[in-house]
Order: structure tokens, then C-alpha cells, then sequence
């Protein structure tokens, strides 16, 4: 679980509003005091400045998001049978987060996509995904193509798409309904059904 204090997390809500508002590079700490009506003082108590405030935004949006893949009950028989099936069910809940959290889905968004992410990237630590890790490790156990992709652009592709696609959901570009999601999934996944075969039966089609 995500543990800050009530101050704290009272600034942070209030600083991924105010970037939805004002955007990333326009919002100003006045914004979110405003927002988070408390005084500008009190947020440098917390926080040293606008890019370390940002920067803890990011991250605690990103741990929440983490956090879905950890209440996931997931049964790796079932990549066998309905290898599609297993990645939405798992893929469904991480997109369903992004289209009922409209405030972080934006900024999230937008800090990716900023001058200030790289260098957060650098030193960012993913431990929290371990668990989402995991579960990608044993779909390239059972199904060993997947590592012939490039690993950093089929998660960069499916990551920034997901955001991207839950972003135009909220905005209300596109409607919040089973068919909007049905086909952003299958976007997503186009190409993928070639990889997603168990390498016994890939080792039986050579013989």
C-alpha cells in the first residue's frame, strides 16, 4: 500500500490536478497551493521545489498503478489454452485504472512526455513492479518468441499506447464503453498472435 501523509498527499493530488489545468511546464506552486489550500510554505516544508514535487507525483501515480497487477489473480495455465485471454485479463484492469482517474492519467502523460522524464528515468527504481515483472517472465517461459521482439519498444509500445488511448477516454475523444476498450486491445496486440505460440509445439512445427 501507498503510505504518505495526509499533507502530503493532499500537495501531490493537488499538484496532478493543476497540471491537468496549467500543464507541466506552466503550473506554478501558487496553483497548487491553491488547489491544495494550504500556504506555499507549507509545500516547501515537503518538498524542495516544483521538479522534486513532480517527480513524487510520478511516482506515487506509477505505485498505484503497480498496485493493480498485485490483486490480480493470475493462473499461467490458462496462456495455453487462451494466450489473448491471459493478456487482457490482465492488461483490462491496468487500462480500466487509467480511464477512472482522469487527473493522473493526464499528467502521466504528460511527465513521460516532457523534458523532465529522462532524467527521472535514469535513476527511477521499477522494484514495485515486481510483480507485473514476474508475470511477464512466465509468458516468456512458456511462449520464448517473445524475446526475439525488442523488449524496450513492446513495452514502450504498449505502455505509452494504454496512456494514450485512456487519455483520449477521459478527454472524451473517444467513448468509455467495452467497445472502445475491446478495440484498443486488439491495436495493441496486432502482431503479437505470431510470438504467442508454447515452445513445444514451435519445436514440433521444426521437426
Amino acid at each position: 500500500m501507498i503510505t504518505l501523509d495526509d499533507t502530503k498527499t493532499r500537495i501531490i493530488a493537488a499538484a496532478i490536478k493543476a497540471v491537468r489545468q496549467y500543464g507541466l511546464e506552466g503550473v506554478r506552486i501558487q496553483n497548487v497551493s491553491e488547489l491544495a489550500g494550504i500556504s506555499a510554505g507549507a509545500i516547501y516544508r515537503h518538498f524542495d521545489g516544483k521538479d522534486q514535487l513532480l517527480a513524487e507525483c510520478f511516482t506515487y501515480v506509477d505505485k498505484q498503478a503497480a498496485e493493480i497487477f498485485e490483486r490480480l489473480k493470475f493462473n499461467p495455465l490458462v496462456m495455453l489454452t487462451d494466450p489473448m485471454g491471459a493478456i487482457k485479463s490482465l492488461w483490462l484492469p491496468y487500462f480500466r485504472f487509467w480511464t477512472s482517474h482522469p487527473d493522473e492519467t493526464v499528467f502521466y502523460h504528460r511527465f513521460r512526455d516532457s523534458t523532465f522524464f529522462p532524467k527521472y528515468d535514469k535513476n527511477r527504481d521499477v522494484s514495485y513492479f515486481k510483480t507485473f515483472i514476474g508475470m511477464v517472465c512466465i509468458f516468456k517461459k512458456v511462449f520464448p518468441s517473445l524475446d526475439k521482439m525488442n523488449q524496450d519498444l513492446l513495452w514502450l509500445h504498449v505502455l505509452t499506447s494504454t496512456v494514450m488511448y485512456a487519455k483520449y477516454v477521459v478527454e472524451g475523444t473517444l467513448p468509455n464503453n467495452r467497445e472502445t476498450e475491446d478495440t484498443v486491445f486488439q491495436l495493441l496486440t496486432t502482431g503479437l498472435s505470431g510470438y504467442l505460440k508454447p515452445d513445444k509445439l514451435q519445436k514440433t512445427r521444426r521437426k
